[in-house]
Order: structure tokens, then sequence, then C-alpha cells
């Protein structure tokens, strides 16, 4: 049983894994749209390829991201070429899809080149502990002579011992590694059949071991104490308090080892102090036991007996008298494996070849080596036992010694070896080889080609395929049947942001005008002209990407084809050559046949008590003329905005406010009844800012004046939101609300809402209940506004609960935006508000939108997700849609995909433009069919998957119990990853081995930082609004947002260089990776924190804050001080440069090492266990490994 959220306990210290960076199969030369090699040069599968490992002699082993966790074996090469993502040959001469590269007149448009270009405040958890040490370091001497064959089959099995296996003159080990070779030789052989040695985790012997069974240890803690930590209780927000003295704790045992002498703990929290490297995370099941047999002790002799007759067989019990769920993992690498061998299994290729092994011998195991069958039961873990007589039962291992059961006495604790994690896959080394490997020009001509990954710095040349900020899919090469994603577990899904902010140096989709003909589409299924379109009969008729029909090309539209059955205009027209481009509408693609006028911005300010005293009207007021009117939006190529404004104050009642511009001072007209709301003015409303730029002067110092003194606390929602709405409509334009609330609305009047609040309820099955609206007032409010291509924007400064949850509803159905700043205060929160409105308003936006997904016969779009509204379904409607806005949409099966023709993805967007015009705005992507599945996998983009997985895990939220969601997300990524081992890989290799695809070897961690985010593990720690508003904002993500959001960036900035530019290299998301005299800036995209340890150089504290000593930083105002020192200035670019690629403004978080604030910080050191009993890692690993072998064997 998969027990999510906790599964990560039960695998406390396991050995290294060897991680091999590789692939299954030679990738075919062209891949990614690369050249193909020319003749004498390194081809894939040669020595000097790159992405393949090669021992020190003998031919390589295919590339394959490989974790070895039992015997080794070699990888041969299954039918179907690499695990790595690779781009198939070109199509054969006729098929569709866009021109090959050299077709094309040179200069002509779009031709391919000839030459080389040129406020989210997410409240802590519980303390973490400290850094627990290192793996066991073992002697760098060389090895001694081989002994005797020692086999090590894992997993508790319930017979007797077995036989001993056949002695071999060498020991052969897959898993778990060291961080040396032994320093003397091994003993006679020993024989391992059952399951992990029975008694404590293997270390030194230092006095008699406790075992611990909920009350406080029977003997002093191992290790010397360390100083301890202040420990706190941390729940909701930032703390406004000092620490309490104790840390809350939630009954789980350490995850970790907790000094040189471990305790055999069954619950609780051992009383005494700490090693203070060793503090453990207080959560979760307690860990198994089930260690590595012992090291050598003295004289060779094992450090701990095997278990006497008699002892109880299976594992340990869990907290509640079931077994455990710990697994041992792989023993470690063949002894006299050197460190930089050990380096090498995972960074890739190393040079020459095995000791011993001449060139062009054929590879396998090592001479002479005795490859012991697969472990039954359990992942296999070694080293083998040592020493005379070392052999173990197979009856794995037994009880601890408790009261009224049997079990064998305490054993002398014993150090257990740990995973190391820089030998798992590591996602900053997947970025830093795809940046050095696919930066600079990515062309796509070549359909189902995956694109640089979203962290790669690229410029995208359009050759027929849209840019993959527009559009990217799960998979570039197709399953070509139904039956094989249901073999495959893998999901066909795109994610499509059809307004994506591009890099200066990319060019914007064209703006095609047709006239009165308005777009070429298919007459039956409707698509659009495109590069897949073939024209046929001379150029008369042209066949649907789509639907495959014929249809008839109007005269005006008519050219002639050329030797190669292409148009001869094919350059000189954007449809016909690139994959995004615009078309002019016509009336026939308006409402009411009429074409529409410039849109409107309405803001709405609440002059309410709270709002006033916490300076949010002044603000507002004083700054709108000056930091948000000059940034409205603007056409391109136009030196001024078509947008009009409007001005709403609002309490429990509504003011309107005529700046005709012929007037001389504004007028007020107040609405008092709210129960029937209407708009007392059309004409004066809405105006242009610069023509009564005075009258807006004038308004703006008026309103702080005339609600100075208000004593109205209750407000009114829905009517504003109404009233916004009726205006636009008399107007007959589309528009934007920007509406600022600050509290519930409690005041008598449509919408009208109640505190619901319970965040006990957060965690527990019954969360759906006050995380769904509490009714469907502002989910209808909204498709109202939606027909009226009125989008709303909340921006909400609550000091209590608010309903997020339910109010949300409106912005979620146009496809607005949520804001939220708690505890609001002008002179602290301020300029952060300021500077998200001026994001928000200057944004291009596109108005009224209508999207519709059309696809190749035999595939269809199913499911839809993101914040919109859908009448029916396939129609996306939307009030309005911005650059940071993502729909992700669910592809499947209804027929066979043909493997030669591949398929058709077209996103087309209907949408008003900014100076009020109807445009049609088509994204085009070609993708491959394959009925391979290894294929499959080769072009997988997982960084697509992670945002599809996510958002489909937000939408169950209020379905579905939080441990339901975990438990699928845990099973779709075990099978994902099975049917590869099963499919992809040779089947001889041992099933105690881990293996991967290239593309996918980060799908383990990504899955656990959805599980352990707090969109599915948010406790009562955090608010309710909170956590309503984080899956309000992860389902509108895009691809890199919520990659970002997931998997954080950790980067240094102590030691940067003041002349250096751009970005430091991040490190892994790990608390280990932290320095105590370090400062690291962590980003995920909602909130930026700055850790400073406590030894940080003074001279560096003096030039970036201007005081002697870290204790001496304001934390509060967490603002960086703009001196004159150029580290100052230095640090100050980061900050900028990290602010700039995000879509809100992130709110700095300054946190001192051994602060208040370092829970909340470390929370989002997503490597590592969380508070919440979330697994690490390397512990998530390890559970997912053994759901794959189980599904495999």
């Amino acid at each position: 049983m998969m027990r999510p959220g906790n599964f990560g306990q039960g695998y406390p210290n396991q050995p290294y894994p060897n991680y091999v960076n590789g692939s299954a199969h030679p990738p075919q030369a062209g891949g990614y749209g690369e050249p193909a090699k020319p003749a004498g040069a390194p081809q894939e599968g040669s020595g000097a390829a790159p992405n393949q490992f090669q021992f020190p002699s003998g031919p390589p082993v295919n590339a394959m991201a490989s974790m070895n966790l039992g015997p080794q074996q070699h990888q041969g090469p299954p039918p179907g070429g690499s695990a790595h993502g690779y781009a198939s040959g070109p199509p054969p001469p006729g098929a569709m899809g866009p021109p090959p590269p050299g077709s094309a007149p040179a200069g002509s448009f779009g031709a391919p080149p000839s030459g080389p270009a040129g406020g989210y405040q997410r409240p802590g958890g519980l303390p973490r502990g400290h850094i627990p040490p290192p793996g066991i370091s073992g002697s760098q001497g060389p090895p001694g002579p081989p002994g005797p064959a020692q086999t090590y089959q894992g997993g508790p099995t319930s017979g007797p011992p077995g036989p001993p296996g056949p002695p071999g003159p060498t020991s052969s080990y897959s898993g778990g590694m060291l961080s040396g070779p032994p320093s003397g030789p091994p003993g006679p052989a020993s024989s391992y059949h059952g399951g992990p040695p029975s008694g404590p985790p293997p270390g030194p012997p230092s006095g008699p071991a406790s075992s611990y069974h909920g009350g406080p240890p029977s003997g002093p803690p191992s290790g010397p104490p360390g100083p301890p930590g202040p420990a706190s209780s941390y729940h909701g927000g930032p703390p406004s308090g000092p620490p309490g003295p104790t840390s809350s704790y939630h009954g789980g045992p350490p995850s970790g080892p907790t000094g040189a002498l471990a305790s055999s703990y069954q619950g609780g929290m051992p009383v005494g102090p700490q090693s203070s490297h060793s503090q453990p995370s207080f959560s979760g099941p307690p860990p198994s036991f089930s260690g590595p047999p012992p090291p050598l002790g003295p004289a060779g002799t094992p450090m701990f007996q095997p278990p006497p007759p008699g002892s109880r067989p299976g594992p340990p019990p869990g907290p509640h008298g079931g077994p455990q769920m710990g697994v041992p993992m792989g023993p470690p690498p063949p002894q006299g494996l050197s460190m930089g061998q050990q380096q090498g299994l995972m960074s890739g290729p190393t040079m020459g070849p095995p000791m011993g092994q001449p060139m062009g011998q054929p590879m396998g195991p090592p001479p002479g080596s005795y490859m012991g069958p697969p472990s039954p039961g359990g992942i296999s873990m070694g080293p083998p036992p040592t020493g005379p007589g070392a052999t173990y039962p197979s009856s794995g291992p037994a009880m601890p010694s408790h009261p009224g059961m049997g079990g064998m006495p305490p054993q002398p604790a014993q150090q257990r070896p740990r995973i190391n994690p820089d030998h798992l896959p590591s996602p900053i080394q997947v970025m830093l080889d795809d940046q050095a490997r696919r930066s600079g020009v990515f062309e796509s001509y070549e359909r189902g080609v995956a694109p640089p990954l979203v962290s790669t710095e690229f410029m995208c040349r359009d050759g027929g395929n849209c840019n993959p900020r527009f559009m990217r899919s799960t998979l570039y090469t197709l399953p070509a049947s139904q039956d094989l994603i249901k073999q495959s577990n893998l999901v066909m899904a795109v994610t499509v942001s059809p307004f994506a902010r591009l890099r200066p140096d990319e060019a914007v989709p064209p703006l095609v005008d047709l006239g009165e003909i308005g777009p070429i589409r298919c007459h039956r299924c409707k698509a659009y002209m495109s590069p897949y379109m073939q024209f046929v009969d001379g150029g008369r008729k042209f066949r649907c990407c789509i639907c495959e029909s014929l249809t008839e090309v109007v005269p005006e539209y008519f050219a002639h084809l050329d030797h190669t059955g292409r148009r001869t205009d094919a350059y000189n027209r954007a449809e016909l050559c690139l994959g995004s481009y615009e078309f002019v509408a016509t009336k026939d693609y308006c409402k009411n046949n009429q074409l529409p006028k410039p849109p409107a911005f309405i803001f709405m300010i609440d002059v309410s008590y709270n709002s006033v005293r916490s300076g949010l009207v002044h603000l507002i007021c004083s700054k709108i003329k000056e930091d948000i009117l000059p940034f409205l939006p603007k056409e391109a190529g136009s030196e001024t905005s078509s947008i009009r404004v409007g001005f709403v104050t609002y309490d429990n009642q509504l003011h309107f406010y005529n700046l005709k511009s012929s007037l001389g001072q504004p007028q007020m007209m107040i609405v008092g009844d709210v129960e029937d709301v209407f708009v007392p003015l059309v004409d004066g409303f809405l105006v242009d800012a610069t023509e009564s730029e005075a009258l807006i002067d004038g308004l703006m110092e008026l309103i702080p004046e005339l609600f100075a003194n208000t004593r109205t606390t209750d407000t009114v929602l829905g009517p504003v939101i109404q009233a916004g709405m009726e205006a636009l409509k008399a107007s007959e334009c589309a528009g934007k609300l920007f509406v600022f609330n600050t509290s519930l609305p409690i005041a008598e009047a449509p919408g009208k809402l109640k505190n619901r609040d319970d965040r006990s309820l957060l965690g527990t099955e019954k969360e759906k209940q006050i995380l769904s609206p509490v009714s469907d007032y502002y989910t209808k409010l909204g498709q109202q506004c939606v027909d009226a291509a009125c989008s709303v924007d909340l921006f909400l400064f609550p000091n209590a609960y608010i309903d997020v949850a339910t109010i949300g509803q409106v912005c979620k159905v146009t496809g607005g935006q949520i804001y939220k700043y708690s505890n609001f205060l002008a002179d602290t929160d301020g300029q952060r508000f300021m500077d998200d409105l001026r994001a928000d308003v200057e944004r291009q936006v596109a108005f009224d939108a209508i999207m519709k997904l059309r696809t190749s016969t035999g595939i269809r779009a199913t499911d839809f997700f993101g914040n919109f509204h859908m009448p029916n379904t396939s129609d996306v409607e939307m009030a309005a849609i911005d650059s940071e806005k993502g729909i992700t949409v669910e592809i499947k099966h209804d027929d066979k995909l043909s493997v030669e023709n591949g398929a058709v993805v077209q996103a087309a967007i209907l949408y008003t433009s900014i100076s009020g015009q109807r445009r049609l705005r088509v994204h085009n992507l070609g993708l491959n069919c394959s009925t391979q599945v290894s294929d499959l996998y080769r072009t997988c983009d997982l960084e697509t998957l992670v945002n599809f997985l996510a958002k489909s895990a937000v939408r169950q939220v209020t379905t579905n119990n939080p441990k339901a969601i975990r438990e699928v997300l845990v099973t779709q990524s075990a099978q994902i990853l099975a049917c590869y081992r099963k499919n992809c890989t040779n089947s001889s290799s041992s099933s105690g081995q881990l293996i991967l695809p290239e593309g996918m070897k980060l799908l383990p961690l990504y899955a656990n930082c959805i599980i352990k985010s707090d969109l599915l593990q948010g406790g009562s720690d955090m608010s309710t609004d909170d956590r309503s508003w984080l899956l309000y904002a992860v389902m509108s993500m895009g691809v890199s947002d919520s990659l970002a959001y997931f998997y954080p960036r950790l980067i240094p900035i102590h030691d940067v260089k003041p002349d250096s530019t751009g970005l430091p290299s991040p490190i892994r998301c790990s608390a280990e990776r932290l320095a105590d005299n370090g400062v690291y800036l962590l980003d995920n995209g909602l909130v930026l924190f700055m850790w400073i340890g406590l030894s940080v150089d003074a001279h560096w504290i003096q030039d970036v804050f201007g005081v002697q000593s870290a204790a001496q930083i304001d934390i509060e105002k967490a603002k960086l001080m703009e001196l004159d020192s150029a580290v100052s200035q230095r640090v100050r670019e980061i900050v900028k440069l990290i602010r700039s690629e995000r879509r809100k403004h992130l709110r700095l978080f300054i946190v001192r090492q051994r602060d208040r604030l370092e829970p909340w910080f470390r929370h989002y050191l997503v490597e590592d266990a969380g508070n919440n009993g979330s697994s690490s890692y390397v512990d998530f690993l390890c559970h997912l490994h053994r759901e794959i072998r189980n599904l495999t064997s």
C-alpha cells in the first residue's frame, strides 16, 4: 500500500546508488534539429560521443539514466533507438509539413536561413532539524585482493535460510556507492539470502544500544551533544512574536541518523540533547532499521552478530504493529572503484576502457563476477557481510526488543550508510547541460523535435512550428494507437500560452490582412490555413491537415504550384511558412456583426474604514497619476493608448464619477440601492486619460478628503462587480475591472458572505468543504462578465478571513488574476502593491477571447485546465487573457494515427486587441507518430508533464481527499517508469536496478515536489485563504512558472564578483548546500528569500546592508539599501533580474540562520524531508523504486 507523504520515513538512510547518466538506445544523428554529423566525426555509440557512459575499457554501454540498486548487468539496447529525445529524419517527399531548410529563395519571407543567426506569504511549519551527517567515508587506499564471491539478496522473505550462493572470485555489487573503496581485503565467502540484517543499524559500538518505544531513551543519545538550535512552533505567516520554548512535535522518529550511535525508535521523541548535526525531522512513521550488513570491526569481525535463534521473522513493526515501509537499497559499487569513476557513473562518459579489459571486447559483467538472481523482495542493499560465518537468514529482519514480544536483545548501535544525493539525478545539472548543448538559436523547421528546457536561454526561429513559448507538448512523438498510451501510462497534453512574452530578438507573429475574403479555412472542420495544408489539383484545392478533407481555393487566394508541389508564394505568406501568425478578422467574427470599440479599464476603490486606516486609499490616489495611467498598454507602433478609464469608490454604497473633459470639476453620483444596481451615467464615465487629466488629478485629491473620517466597516462586493460590468455593456466595449477590496463582504446585498473559516479542516478529508465556493453566486456573476467581455482582477488586502475560495471564482471564470496582501500597510507593502498594479495595467492583454484547439483525425481535445469559462465542450472563453496565462489541454485517441503523416495541433484564438481590432491568432505544432514505446520516452517533455500533473491535482482538491490525490500521483509516476523498465530496457538487467529514461529521469523529484507542496500538503499551519489563493494561482500558470514554483531556484550570492553579469548559477535546493558563511536567494516565483548564515563575512554585510553584523539587519522592512559599494549594486541587480522574470513583484524576506523565519524558508528546500511529514527526494525515490519493482515483477 502506498503512503504518500510518509513513505520516505521508512528509508532513513540508504547506501549510495550508482547513477549512470545516459540512454538506453543510441540517438540518431540530427536529433533536436541539429545537423547530421559528417563522415569521420564521432557518432552516437562511439567512445567519444556525448551522453554515453564508457567503462575504462571496452565498448561503451548505451547511455541510459539508471540507478543501480541491484546486481550490475550490461544494459543491452532495446529495439527502437535511444532514450534521449531526438528528432526523426525529414518527412518523405510529399508528406505534409513545413518546408525543409534551404528550399526557399534567399531573402523571402520566412525562408530558412542560410547561415548562423546573429505575495504569497506561506506561514511556516515546524522548525526543521539540522543537516544530517554525510555518508560513511571509506578509506581512500588501494583495494585489497578480491575475495570469494559474496551475494546479497535483499528483501524480507518468510522462509527459512537458503543455502549459500556459489562463490566467485570477485564481489558483484549494484546499488549504493560508498565514498571510497574498502581499505582491506574482504573476508571469506558469505551468502545472504534474506532481508537486511535484523539488528540495529551498523556503526561502531560505544556502549549498549537502546531500544526506544515511546518513552525517553534508556541511555544518553549517541554522539556528542551539539548546541541546541532555537526551536519554535510556527503557525501562520511570518511569526509576529517571539518563538515558543519548544517545538511542535508530530510524533515521528527522525528520518536520518542521530549521531555516531543510533537508537531504535518506535515513536515519540528522545529526551536529552541531540547532536548538532543530526536534529531529526519529527514527522512520519518510524524508520525501518533494515540496514545493510555491517562493516568490519576489529580483526575483520562484524560489528554486530546475526540474530539469535528464535528471533521472530518478518520486518519490524510499524507504529501500529504493521510492517515497516522501509526497504533496503542496493549495495555499494565494486571494490576498488575510485571516486572519479563513481562520479563518472553519474556525469556521463569517462575516458578509456576498463582496467584489464582490452578495447573491442563485448561489454558484460566483469570477468569472473557472479551475477546473482534479483532480490525477491525489496531493493537489494549492500555491501555483503564479511568475516567468517557471516551468513544471515532469509527470514528478514527480526522484531526489535519490545515488552511482550519475541525478539533479539538490544545490540550495539551501528552506523548506517546513506544515499548521497550527489549520485541522484540533479535538476541543476540537467539544466546546465541543456544550456550548454541547446542555447543559441532553436529552429522549428522539423516537426517532432522536443524544444530546449524552459530554463535554457534560446532564441526561436519560426520555421513552420510555433515558438515553444506559445505551445509545448508532453510528447513530441505521439503513440499511433490508444493501446500504446494505455501501456505506457503517459499523458498526451499541450500547454498553450497564446500571448506569451518573447525575447527582444524574437519576431512577434505577423499580422495578415486578406481583406474581405477573411482568413482561409477548411470548409469542414474550420481549421485555418497553415504550413501543413497540402495543395493539390494545380493549387485549386488544399487538403486539410486536421480532417483531411479537400477545400476549394477562392480565386483571390489562388497561386500555382512549383515542381515540389508547394505554392510559388509560400515564402511570401506568413500562414504558409510560419507556425504562428495573426489574421485580421472580418465582421463575421464580431458580435452582432459590428466591429468592436477600444477597451476600457475601471478602477474600483474600497473606501471603507479598513482601507482608509491602512493607507490604501491615500496610496492609490497619490500614485495613480504618475505610476499607473502613463503605463496604459499601447498597440505596437502607437504613441498613445486607446484605453479609456473610469473610477468608482464603494463601501456599502457605490459612488460613480463624471470626468467629462468639458466639466470644470468631477461630479459624484451615489447608487444606494445595491439590490438592483444600475449605472447612473454613461457619457463622461469612461474617458480618455489624457483629455481628462486635470479632472482625474482633482478627483484623486478629493477622494481621500471625502472619506477621511468614515466609520463604515461593512462592504459590498457583488454589486460592485455587477456595476462595472453594466458600465462596460452600456459603453458597448470590452474591458477590465481593477477591484481593490479589504474585507469580507458582509453588508446586506447580493453576494453577502459569512465567516466559515476553519483551519483545522485543512489537510483532512473535509478540507474540500472550505476550499470549495460556498455558493455559485460569484461563479454565475463571472459567467455574466464573460458574456459582456468584462474581466475582473481582485486586489485583496485582508486582515482576516475573506473567503478567497468563493470570491475568487469571478476571477477564475473571467480569466482574471487575484493579488493578495495580508495585513497590508502602505509603508511596508505599498511599493510591492504599486509594482504589481503597474505590471498588471501595462501588460499586453487580449479581450473577449475565444480559443479552440483542433487536432488531426485520430485524436481530440478532451479536458481543459486553467482559468476560463467553457459554455460547451470545445470553446474556451475568457473575458481577457494576458501573457502570463497558460491553458493546459489533455488529448486522447478516438482512432488510430498515421505514422507516415504524423499529427498536427492547431490553437486558434479569436480576440479583440488593445486598439479595438478583432483578430485571430493561430499557433501550429507538428508532432511525429510511432508504434514503438521507446519513441515516446525519447521525445517527452517532462516540464509540460509536471504542469499537467499539477493542474489535474488542483482540480481534484475540491472533490477528493488529499491522500487519494497523492496516491494517484505516485501510482502514475511508478507506472510510467515501470513501463519504460519493462519495455525499453534489456530484460536481462537486474530487477534491483532502477533505470530511468533520459528525458524523465527527474520525474521522481518533480512528482515528489508536487506531492509535498502546499497544494496537497497544506495544513493548518497556513491560512485557508492562502491555500485557496495558491490553487487559483497554479491553475493559471504556464510551464515555466509551474516549474519555478515546484522546484525553486537557490542562488548563492556571497561570492559573486562585482563585475559579473547575469544571474549566478543556482545550486540544488537542499539544506545540505547551505554554508554557515554563505548568503543565498531562494526564488519560487511567488516569494523571494535571502538566507544569511551566522558566519557571513562582516565586510559583506557592511557593503550590502550598511550595518556591522547580520543581527543588526532590519528584517521587518527587508529592503536592500542603495549603497555605493560594488557588492551592493551587484546584489540589487541580481534581485532585480529575478523579479523581472516573474509575473508579480516578489516580496523579499530576509532570514537569518536559526531565526524564527528559518522554518518557513526551509519549507521550500524541496529535496529535503518536509516539516509536514513529507519525504525527501532520496526517500521518495526509494519508495518509487519499490513500486516500480512491484509493477514489473
